[in-house]
């Protein structure tokens, strides 16, 4: 059962990345990426984790990507052979924001010595 929901996991992530890169309208000089997918153990539904390059973007990203919801999980339906398809939410991916932080507080320390 996991391998099977790992391969869901994949499979939305690649299918979510194309309709956000093709069908999306996002702000100018913002790119945003899936960066994983967590769908739950009965398939119902799954996160989508995405990060937001500026990050002070991401609230308005979020905004936009949950106003489209409704035809963003139409165009997955449709492209995916499942039943059922997990109905997706979205939520903003912390640990890469944590992860930029950690490394800039590394370069400081270093430029210090």
């Amino acid at each position: 059962m996991k391998n099977r929901i790992d391969q869901v996991n994949k499979l939305i992530r690649q299918e979510l990345g194309q309709i956000i890169l093709r069908e999306v309208d996002m702000p100018e000089g913002v790119v945003v990426t899936l960066t994983r997918v967590a769908a739950s153990g009965n398939l119902q539904q799954a996160k989508v984790y995405i990060s937001v390059v500026p990050d002070k973007n991401t609230s308005e990203v979020l905004k936009s990507l949950r106003q489209d919801i409704y035809s963003i999980q139409q165009m997955l339906n449709s492209r995916l052979k499942m039943r059922p398809v997990p109905r997706i939410r979205w939520v903003a991916e912390t640990a890469t924001a944590e992860a930029q932080k950690i490394e800039e507080l590394l370069d400081q320390i270093k430029k210090e010595r």
